[in-house]
């Protein structure tokens, strides 16, 4: 197996995605395996340096229009692969400006120190959207499962490694399928959801793309405005799909941190008063501050229970 070499700097692969910020990379060996859009990806990290493996086809065999000719998987180069990966994993983001800029307290120099290393992945808009709003009300390790049988279910077959990984599937396919089968990848509720979804994006009557150029008010706006999609849901997907990174979504994790180390004497706060504070108290990198606070307190809180 010949791995690609992309230098890494300042950047911890396995924190970065057990953050709770994707949801679908499989451990194997030393590294991962996983998809990039709709490439196949193998990584790993040794230093400060990551090793890939890239792959463009898939196992299905599916021929060209008006002809007989099989579709190839797309040439990888080793540009073509670093360009993938910087971009994907935020490399070009600078981890000590960002740092710099979060207000100095205990509680946030903690979460800062403890998730080193730790970038917000640039997710592809459709699949961060969808997957979050699977996301509601379920833990890490439910939303894994029920990304894992979608992707099985509705996603494309490719091959990694010799490992089998599956696609996110489309907005047009899922937009295609039901709410009782979706139902079946143990999403309850949420599937009536995710299926008007997906047919207002299928549909373009949700231009998940143009809305790129919207301002972060009229971004969530729209966000809010599909089904399943609340406040935090809208600001998982402008942090993790938009790349606004002053968004700063408010979860249960977030909201005990926020009452219990920022609000320890007052009983009573509201959730805009919250939501009012985190946008002036943690600044322009919000979004960095917010999964750091996340991490911290999830890895903490699990080793407390332990014990």
């Amino acid at each position: 197996m010949k791995l690609i070499a992309v230098p890494a700097v300042d950047f911890d692969l396995e924190m970065t995605l057990n953050s709770g910020q994707v949801f679908h990379w499989e451990k194997a060996g030393e590294g991962f395996y996983g998809t990039i859009g709709d490439r196949t990806v193998y990584i790993e990290q040794r230093g400060a340096v990551l090793g890939v493996v890239l792959e463009g086809g898939d196992l299905r065999r599916r021929r060209e229009e008006h002809s007989n000719v099989r579709k190839r998987p797309r040439p990888t180069t080793a540009a073509t692969a670093s360009e993938l990966i910087r971009h994907y994993f935020a490399l070009d983001h600078s981890l000590d400006e960002i740092c710099a800029s979060f207000p100095r307290d205990t509680v946030m120099n903690k979460a800062c120190d403890f998730c080193r290393g730790l970038r917000i992945i640039r997710q592809p808009k459709w699949e961060c959207l969808a997957t979050f709003i699977c996301s509601s009300m379920k833990q890490v390790a439910h939303i894994r499962q029920i990304s894992r049988a979608m992707r099985e279910r509705f996603g494309e077959k490719k091959e990694i490694c010799r490992h089998e990984v599956y696609s996110f599937p489309p907005a047009d396919r899922l937009a295609g399928t039901s709410e009782h089968e979706l139902r079946k990848c143990g999403l309850g509720y949420r599937a009536k959801n995710l299926l008007a979804t997906a047919k207002r994006v299928a549909l373009r009557e949700a231009n998940l793309e143009s809305w790129s150029a919207l301002p972060d008010v009229e971004l969530r706006e729209q966000l809010c405005q599909l089904p399943g999609v609340g406040a935090k849901v809208a600001n998982c997907v402008m942090l993790f799909g938009y790349e606004r990174i002053k968004a700063f979504p408010i979860d249960v994790w977030i909201e005990r941190v926020l009452r219990e180390k920022y609000f320890p004497r007052k009983r009573k706060v509201t959730s805009a008063s919250l939501a009012e504070f985190a946008a002036n108290y943690f600044g322009t990198h919000g979004g960095y501050a917010q999964q750091y606070l996340f991490h911290h307190a999830r890895m903490t809180g699990k080793r407390r229970r332990k014990g």
